[in-house]
């Protein structure tokens, strides 16, 4: 007998593990098929060992620097071995927390490979051998691999993805990053802290182009204040080895250049995880790679959906699970309790970046009146007692309404301040309704208060400029 399921989810990434426990607290019957540990990337290779490092680096960054409160650090130093050993248990108890969840919620878990089959069979092949199960419903939740761009070198050892950086026991001498998006700037952060010299070859006009120039510009003056050497609308030729590591060759302001290092990052983005995924005499519909979905994220195939990085959009591990619970709340019958279309970025750099919304610069384009205010956080009293880098919030408004468009942060608390600003989208409040909630002191989020004080009529308080230390 084949085993039968209301749900059927490939993959036990973010979007996939909450998926089926969603639909199986509504009532369905669940089933989950992973060929690795829960957590999928975003849990055991990207966003939470990321940050255990970056977080491992920061403490370290503060030991070194501590003078400036009166705390003197002598011989500071840090074995890297036991940072890995942080990290692994980090991952390790959420990867039990996972796991304890889908158990508790009566998940069905399938240790395998899942391949869709006709008639909404999945096969499962395992070291055991390949069974199969149904599902009233599939979810497609494969995740994406590390994407490395087509150039020449790039297969020779000592180049690696963020999978190889995190495998590697010691940490390199010398790291050259291709790509300064999220990952790219993360990294740079985190080990430029512990001692790694750090060159970032861009091939856009600024690092994180996707967001807000102000934060750009100030991250790009943070990096070269640390000590990376960020090259950008930079091209990069062809990786060479040399006697002692690797030779970068690279186009900058049309004249060629090189830099060496013991390793190179290809951080240049992500591939949507599809091989192997779709079984014989079954086809479904896709663009450059990535599953197509309707607005109900069901594909071609009815019955089966896709979330996350599978398919087009933004790859983040918060937009796979709110799109994980969309799904289940659709097989289900349930109205969709989130709104997909509001969606927070988040960089773990130092000062922190936090954005949501359209910039002044994107609702210009869009033709649409806005109002802007802006606070230098170099104001705020919690950001000069911690002794934060250059930081700001920046608020856009419709000018005719006063309702919330977008927000842009770099600052303290950036990460956690922006929900905020989710919530105030996706429930079109306005500066005046913002205005209404009283907001602690010090604290980073007294920051808001004075960036919406800004578009009624400017801040309300004064404070000293900081001085330099």
């Amino acid at each position: 007998m084949v085993e039968r399921y209301d749900i059927v989810v490939i993959g036990a990434g973010p979007g996939g593990y909450v998926s089926a426990i969603k639909a199986a607290k509504l009532g369905k019957s669940a089933a989950i098929i992973e060929n690795r540990r829960a957590g999928g990337t975003c849990l055991n290779r990207g966003c939470i060992p990321t940050k255990a490092m970056l977080h491992a680096a920061e403490v370290y960054r503060e030991a070194l620097e501590g003078e400036k409160f009166g705390i003197k650090v002598d011989g500071a130093s840090f074995d890297y071995s036991k940072i890995c050993e942080y990290r692994e248990s980090t991952i390790d108890q959420l990867v039990g927390g996972v796991d304890a969840l889908l158990k508790g919620n009566g998940v069905a878990v399938y240790n395998g490979t899942g391949r869709l089959m006709p008639d909404k069979t999945v096969e499962i092949e395992s070291e055991g051998g390949t069974e199969i199960i149904s599902g009233e419903n599939i979810v497609i939740a494969t995740g994406s691999v590390p994407s490395i761009p087509p150039i020449e070198g790039a297969d020779l050892e000592g180049v690696v993805t963020s999978d190889g950086l995190f495998a590697a026991e010691e940490m390199p001498a010398s790291l050259v990053i291709i790509g300064g998006g999220v990952i790219g700037t993360e990294f740079a952060e985190a080990l430029s802290a512990l001692g790694c010299k750090i060159t970032i070859i861009e091939a856009l006009s600024r690092p994180l182009a996707n967001m807000d120039k102000d934060i750009s510009q100030n991250l790009k003056m943070i990096l070269k204040k640390r000590g990376v050497d960020l090259h950008v609308s930079a091209m990069v030729n062809k990786i060479e080895k040399t006697e002692t590591g690797l030779r970068c060759i690279f186009t900058e302001k049309d004249k060629e250049q090189s830099v060496e290092a013991e390793m190179i990052l290809c951080a240049a983005g992500r591939r949507a995880n599809t091989e192997g995924l779709i079984g014989e005499g079954l086809e479904i519909a896709m663009d450059r790679g990535r599953i197509i979905v309707n607005e109900r994220l069901e594909t071609s195939i009815p019955g089966v959906y896709a979330i996350g990085d599978v398919i087009p959009g933004i790859q983040l591990a918060h937009v796979a699970e709110a799109e994980g619970v969309f799904v289940a709340e659709e097989i289900a019958g349930e109205t969709p309790s989130i709104n997909l279309g509001i969606v927070p970025s988040c960089v773990y750099t130092s000062p922190e970046i936090g954005c949501v919304g359209m910039t002044d610069a994107e609702a210009k384009e869009a033709g649409i009146d806005v109002n802007v205010g802006k606070f230098l956080m170099s104001a705020n009293g919690k950001s000069l007692i911690a002794a934060e880098e250059r930081g700001f919030i920046k608020i856009v408004a419709e000018a005719a309404t006063g309702k919330i468009l977008g927000a842009q942060m770099m600052c303290g608390r950036a990460t956690d301040m922006i929900g905020e600003f989710v919530t105030a989208i996706a429930n079109e409040m306005t500066v005046e309704d913002m205005l209404r909630g009283m907001r602690a002191h010090p604290t980073y989020n007294e920051g808001i208060g004075e960036a919406l004080e800004d578009i009624v009529g400017g801040a309300i308080h004064a404070m000293p400029k900081r001085k330099k230390h």
